[in-house]
């Protein structure tokens, strides 16, 4: 695999704070081919980092993470990486102290971007964030949805008309389409456009088919 370049590459060490069994494979990428990475909850003993990365899952892992950092007076730039977009996070980063936000369904490239940027103390955002949090929208989760609702959204958000989806489900068109009724009127949307980007925003990572 081809190397990830900075552009400005990060200097000095990264200290990596994870509750991730395995950090996502984009970020061990970047911090194995760019920098110098020291992973653990107890600070580097050999040197200042220049840069903490926090990954963490939900909101309290990360007020806990930033108090603890602030505990044991650490100044270098914090961000908090996280598994999907999420609002809640990155509202939870930016009242903390935190840099930014970023999460593991942006492209590798701006990842790396982010890293350079809130290691010189800049704010970074993925501009797909910043337009929910700008709409002041809580897109809905998708775990509301039934499972055949599910599989008929996930066709639609791929693209599929609904006599295509129709075939592929074994059901008749007419039975898709008061499927697709019930699940708009359960997630709080008009129609196929609106329905596709939540499912979009709960599946950063993910291309429809």
């Amino acid at each position: 695999m081809e190397a990830i370049r900075l552009e400005e590459k990060i200097l000095g060490l990264v200290w990596v704070k994870s509750y991730f069994p395995v950090l996502p494979s984009l970020l061990e990428q970047i911090l194995e081919s760019e920098v110098r990475a020291h992973r653990g909850h107890k600070p580097p003993a050999e040197t200042v980092a220049s840069l903490v990365v926090i990954c963490a899952s939900n909101e309290q892992d990360v007020v806990r993470e930033l108090r603890h950092l602030e505990e044991l007076d650490i100044e270098a730039p914090t961000l908090v990486f996280g598994p999907r977009i999420d609002v809640g996070l990155a509202r939870a980063a930016l009242r903390g102290g935190a840099r930014g936000f970023v999460h593991a369904g942006m492209p590798s490239e701006q990842v790396a971007r982010a890293l350079s940027l809130a290691q010189r103390g800049e704010v970074v955002l993925p501009r797909d964030l910043l337009e929910v949090w700008v709409a002041g929208e809580a897109y809905p989760d998708l775990s509301v949805l039934k499972p055949r609702q599910l599989e008929i959204l996930e066709l639609v958000a791929g693209g599929l008309p609904n006599a295509q989806i129709a075939k592929r489900v074994f059901l008749s068109e007419s039975t898709v389409k008061q499927y697709l009724r019930t699940a708009y009127k359960t997630l709080g949307v008009k129609n196929r456009t609106e329905a596709t980007r939540i499912w979009r925003l709960n599946n950063p990572d993910r291309v429809a088919s």
